[in-house]
C-alpha cells in the first residue's frame, strides 16, 4: 500500500503538491489522473524518493522508499522509458538492476519474455523504437517481483497491441493482490482499466473514489473528468 500524508511539495513560491492525504490500497488499479502541472510526476517522485517533500511524507507499506535496503523487491517504477544508457543492451541494463539488489539473472530473462523483447535482448537500447523502449521500463519495473508498482504514463509509444497487453499486465498484477499506480493522460484507457481514481488539479486532491462512483451520471470519464478539473489547468 502507498500512504501519503499530508504530502507537500514547494519550489520556491509555487506549491507543485499541497497536503495530499490518500491511501492506494492493493488489489486493484488506481488510474492518477489531473491536467498538465497538476503535480501528478512530482507526487510520484516524492514517493520514490527522487524529490524531497517540503513537508509530509510518503510510505509504501509503512516505510519510506530509502528505508529499504533492496528496494525493487518492494517497489518498481517507470518514470522516464528513455532512462537507459543507449550504448548498453536492454538485456545488460536489467542485469545491472537486478544485480544490484541481488536478483537472480535468470529473472531478466523472465522479464524480457514477459514483455515481448526477448528477441531485442541483445540490441543496444539506443536503437529500441518508442515502444520498445517502454517495454524495457516495464521490465525493471517488475524485474524484483514487487507487491508495489508505479507506473507513469505506461502506454506512450505502444502500438494498439501493445497497450492491450499492457492493460492485461495491469489488471493482472492487481488480481495478484498489489498496489497498482498508474498515471495517464488517456481517459478512455483508464475508463476501461481503473478500478479506483485520484484526481488532482494545482497540487490539490478533487476526487479519490471507485470509478463508477466518479462517472455515475456522466456519459463517460472525459466528461466526468473535464467537470471534475475545470478551472485547474495552468495557463
Amino acid at each position: 500500500m502507498i500512504t501519503l500524508e499530508k504530502l507537500t511539495k514547494r519550489f520556491g513560491p509555487v506549491t507543485a503538491v499541497d497536503g495530499l492525504d490518500l491511501e492506494i490500497r492493493p488489489g486493484r488499479v488506481t488510474g492518477f489522473l489531473g491536467p498538465n502541472g497538476a503535480g501528478k510526476s512530482t507526487t510520484m517522485r516524492m514517493i520514490l524518493g527522487l524529490d524531497r517533500p517540503t513537508s509530509g511524507r510518503a510510505l509504501l507499506n509503512g516505510r519510506p522508499y530509502c528505508s529499504y535496503g533492496k528496494p525493487l523487491l518492494k517497489v518498481g517504477s517507470l518514470l522516464e522509458a528513455k532512462a537507459v544508457h543507449p550504448g548498453r543492451t536492454g538485456r545488460n541494463h536489467l542485469l545491472a538492476m537486478a544485480r544490484s539488489n541481488g536478483i537472480p539473472a535468470r529473472r531478466v530473462d523472465e522479464v524480457l519474455e514477459a514483455v515481448g523483447l526477448t528477441g531485442a535482448a541483445r540490441k543496444r537500447s539506443g536503437s529500441y523504437s518508442m515502444g520498445m523502449g517502454q517495454r524495457l521500463g516495464i521490465a525493471g519495473a517488475l524485474l524484483g517481483d514487487p507487491p508495489v508498482v508505479i507506473l507513469d504514463e505506461p502506454v506512450n509509444g505502444l502500438d494498439p497491441d501493445g497497450v492491450r497487453w499492457i492493460r492485461g499486465l495491469m489488471r493482472g498484477l492487481a488480481a495478484e493482490g498489489r498496489t497498482v499506480f498508474v498515471s495517464s493522460h488517456l481517459l478512455s484507457e483508464m475508463q476501461v482499466t481503473a478500478d479506483h481514481l485520484i484526481v488532482i488539479g494545482r497540487g490539490r486532491l478533487i476526487a479519490d473514489a471507485p470509478l463508477d462512483e466518479i462517472v455515475a451520471g456522466h456519459a463517460s470519464l472525459e466528461d466526468a473528468y473535464y467537470q471534475l478539473t475545470e478551472g485547474t489547468t495552468l495557463r
